[in-house]
């Protein structure tokens, strides 16, 4: 029972960080699109920092605190490939939000060199990568 309710507590938490990671980058598009003072861009980093703080950073800090829960109650899923490749791709969005974060925070000093289109083709990145873990988790391809 107490397993379960860890698996919940995990998937609640990987949509808090799926949907933060939608949003964040797009926050730092709108602030690009103005200079640093201006309403728009004090808004969206504003914005952008509330989001960082309440629900990105303890939402990735808390899918691996449920997972390493969830693998210590039950060990035998570390000797699955699927769950070899889910926790790359959980590793590698780890990266994402990492990025993100490192990006955010010189955009909000006005010393980002990254584009709003970079931005936005890399908006898409931790999407696919989730695609892939859902497949692991819910098919098990192998």
């Amino acid at each position: 029972m107490l397993y379960n309710w860890i698996k919940a507590a995990h998937v609640i938490f990987v949509i808090a960080t799926m949907s933060s990671l939608m949003i964040y980058p797009r926050y730092k598009i709108h602030q690009l699109a103005s200079q640093p003072g201006e309403p728009l861009f004090e808004t969206m980093k504003s914005a952008a920092n509330k989001l960082r703080l309440i629900v990105m950073n303890p939402s990735i800090i808390l899918i691996w605190v449920f997972g390493g829960l969830m693998l210590w109650m039950n060990p035998s899923l570390l000797s699955e490939p699927w769950m070899h490749v889910k926790l790359l791709f959980v590793t590698l969005i780890t990266a994402m939000h990492g990025y993100y974060v490192y990006v955010g925070k010189r955009i909000d000093r006005g010393t980002s060199k990254v584009s709003a289109r970079t931005l936005r083709m890399l908006n898409e990145v931790p999407f696919l990568m989730m695609i892939v873990v859902v497949i692991m988790v819910l098919v098990r391809p192998f």
